[in-house]
């Protein structure tokens, strides 16, 4: 069947991630392949072999932020399933609890999925402007979403006081109570280990949240991704500046962002009555001024 635009973008940034692991000076596969091949290996995605990512393409028309309202009820739904399933006695319970964290700190930070499933315990770090973030000031994304034809880039993202409330989560996770449940913790550093393996697959992750938003009785519309368009247009809502919002989500470009911004209607009335009154009030103090003149 044809293969959708973004299925082609997804396939390619694998292989040029894929060949700047291999072909970086950083873990030796370079000399181990000149040894063995007598060959070495190099980056074969480009700018004009892959397909170019457009703003115009970038959002499906039915994609959109998830409400506060819609929110709570997913997290309550994932949070009182894990609740279910440990009173139960039921393995489930910590797939569940790893899946509804993974779940808040994606939105915490407004992550990609291949973001948040390949975080590492050691990638969070303290803010020093604001040392009560502890260890937990900022997060460094390594497998953020390149350029066409390049590997990950990276960026920091900051702890912002409106999703502060992870900072105590992550502090619980990292812990003989979290993560360390998973009888494969011990083998690496991944944040979120698997029953099995060291880490949880983007596929798996994604199916999770599947299941947790049917769980909640939310629109099929509403996936993974949704939860970084919440954060962006959740701190818009809040009055951060644009260009701050786009650095921390890693956009090259304000158009981007501005598509991935979905106010709510409560916050558009709030800003109009707002702009309203301040010409009001700015025409009144000059008719004032006029009179005492």
């Amino acid at each position: 069947k044809p293969v959708s635009w973004t299925t082609l973008r997804s396939d390619s940034n694998a292989i040029a991630m894929f060949c700047a692991y291999v072909s970086s000076s950083s873990y030796g596969w370079g000399a181990l392949c000149q040894r063995v091949f007598d060959d070495v290996p190099a980056q074969i995605a480009f700018e004009w072999n892959t397909p170019r990512h457009t703003c115009e393409d970038a959002v499906p028309a039915g994609r959109r932020a998830f409400t506060a309202t819609e929110l709570q009820r997913l997290f309550d739904d994932v949070d009182d399933r894990v609740d279910r399933e440990f009173a139960a006695g039921s393995k489930r319970w910590l797939p569940l609890l790893r899946d509804s964290i993974a779940f808040k700190v994606c939105y915490a930070f407004g992550l990609r999925r291949r973001e948040v499933a390949m975080l590492d315990v050691q990638d969070f770090g303290p803010n020093p402007h604001v040392p009560a973030y502890g260890d937990f000031g900022a997060v460094t994304v390594r497998w953020a979403k390149g350029t066409t034809g390049s590997g990950p880039r990276r960026r920091t993202v900051l702890t912002v006081p409106e999703f502060d409330w992870v900072v105590d989560l992550l502090r619980f996770w990292i812990t003989e109570r979290g993560r360390r449940h998973f009888a494969t913790a011990d083998r690496s550093a991944a944040l979120w280990p698997s029953e099995r393996a060291e880490r949880i697959r983007v596929g798996s992750l994604s199916d999770a949240f599947a299941a947790a938003r049917e769980g909640a009785g939310l629109p099929k519309e509403l996936g993974l991704h949704c939860l970084r368009h919440s954060y962006v247009t959740h701190l818009i809502e809040a009055g951060y500046d644009p260009a701050f919002v786009q650095t921390q989500v890693g956009h090259a470009y304000a158009s981007v962002t501005g598509l991935y911004t979905s106010v709510g209607d409560d916050f558009k009335q709030k800003t109009i009555q707002r702009m309203i009154a301040s010409r009001l009030d700015g025409r009144g103090r000059t008719q004032d001024g006029d009179a005492d003149g």
